[in-house]
């Protein structure tokens, strides 16, 4: 599994055209062959930087997402609202813990 982590700072006037776009995009992008799960984050202290945190089978995966159509789409849109160059980082999953009503969920990654 490789996690994907992106920062995006829009101008102020255009983040509410970004979660409009987000939101009509997201189904394309979450149904990409090797794309397990996406979510978008906004910061509490800034409210035009935001993350997209997503979950990829494999690096194979990402790279056919980072050159298909549906991430072309989306990112011609909101590219020219940023107010700055997006950062991005591709992480590998150590572990995962989640609580819940029903106990404590742990995953292991690559054990």
């Amino acid at each position: 599994m490789i996690f994907r982590i992106v920062r995006l700072k829009f101008q102020p006037e255009k983040c509410a055209s970004f979660e409009k776009a987000f939101s009509e995009k997201r189904q394309r992008v979450v149904g990409f062959s090797g794309c397990h799960s996406l979510k978008l984050l906004k910061e509490t202290t800034n409210p035009t930087v935001f993350y997209t945190f997503s979950c990829w089978e494999n690096e194979a995966a990402l790279d056919s997402y980072r050159t298909s159509e549906v991430f072309r789409d989306l990112w011609s849109t909101i590219k020219p609202w940023f107010a700055e160059k997006a950062q991005a980082w591709s992480m590998n999953g150590i572990y995962e813990g989640e609580n819940s009503p029903a106990g404590i969920k742990e995953i292991y990654f690559n054990q």
